[in-house]
């Protein structure tokens, strides 16, 4: 029985991923740790809520390391897994500094400390498939790194410095560089949060550059899942692509979302000009993870939609007052 510490665990995915590790690890205890208090039941999904193998701590990564040791020394985590990260590229073109003080130097410096530590067995980064830029084929792990943005530039660094401690110090790590996850419980400035709750409240969903994007969706659990066969079966060092394997524009993404909900597509949004530094398409090649440690998708867009369709149905008295905006903090 081992001991998993969720860093960035009061975001949407790192409580699923506590969720999945509780549910399918076997686990000792597993700690969420998030600079923030718990969010509300909507958020949280009372995952761990009376189980006494998780705990949750406020902890900031940034300002308060010493704090984080302490927690880390007594618990002693055989494998820690951060989400820990200030994550919106879209915003990241204003006070880009705070991406990089986040997403690259305080991970650095707390994974300097970890390397002193012999508790500790693997460290698993989640990385971002925005690092390879937009792409007319599927990138696999060696695609060149091709940041388009301040945030991906941000987590571009903290992987390229793993990748070289791991080789040469020895450190014990893995990278999981997933697809864009959603699922119950993300926060409303994603698309298919916010869309849904959009048609359960007559609003109407700015759908940027007419939603010809193209992005790869992968649903929460099967994150959770990935990180779990990492965890217990992937060569130490590796680094892995996790999504599906074709990706979707967000028209069709949007237009699943109005049908699931029985709501014309016409009358659930209005188009509206791109965002600045808008990638056109977002795909991953992810053989190596189903080669090693077995992983791919389980669970289908229109499934994963219809569920969180259903969750924003319970919690709307919530959600429809919640901010659909990203507040960049410290």
């Amino acid at each position: 029985m081992k001991t998993y510490v969720v860093m960035g665990g009061g975001g949407s995915f790192g409580v699923h991923a506590a969720k999945y590790l509780l549910d399918h690890a076997n686990p000792k205890k597993v700690i969420s740790i998030g600079r923030n208090s718990e969010k509300p039941e909507p958020f949280t999904l009372n995952v761990g809520k009376g189980d006494p193998r998780y705990e949750y701590h406020q902890i900031h990564l940034n300002y308060e390391q010493d704090r984080l040791f302490e927690l880390l020394d007594k618990e002693k985590p055989e494998v820690i897994v951060s989400f820990a990260a200030q994550g919106e590229g879209a915003v990241s073109w204003k006070n880009s500094w705070r991406f990089f003080e986040t997403n690259c130097v305080a991970l650095v410096k707390m994974t300097e400390d970890l390397m002193k530590r012999d508790y500790m067995e693997r460290f698993i980064q989640i990385g971002t498939s925005e690092l390879y830029g937009s792409v007319d084929t599927a990138s696999t792990e060696e695609t060149p790194i091709r940041p388009t943005s301040p945030y991906a530039a941000s987590k571009a660094a903290f992987d390229l410095y793993l990748i070289s401690v791991a080789n040469v110090l020895k450190f014990r790590m893995n990278i999981i560089r997933p697809s864009n996850a959603y699922g119950p419980g993300q926060l409303l400035h994603r698309v298919i949060p916010r869309a849904i709750v959009c048609g359960l409240t007559g609003q109407k969903l700015p759908l940027q550059g007419g939603g010809r994007a193209k992005k790869s969706y992968i649903h929460a659990r099967d994150l959770g899942r990935a990180i779990h066969l990492v965890s217990e079966k992937a060569p130490l060092g590796t680094v892995y692509n996790a999504g599906p394997k074709e990706p979707t524009a967000i028209r069709e993404l949007v237009e699943m979302v109005a049908k699931v909900m029985g709501i014309p597509f016409e009358q659930l949004c209005e188009m509206t000009g791109d965002r600045l530094g808008q990638d056109s398409q977002y795909w991953l090649d992810s053989s190596a993870i189903k080669k090693d440690v077995g992983w791919e998708p389980e669970i289908t867009l229109e499934e994963g939609i219809r569920e969180t369709v259903e969750w924003a149905k319970k919690y709307k008295e919530v959600l429809k007052d919640w901010s659909q905006g990203y507040v960049l903090r410290a």
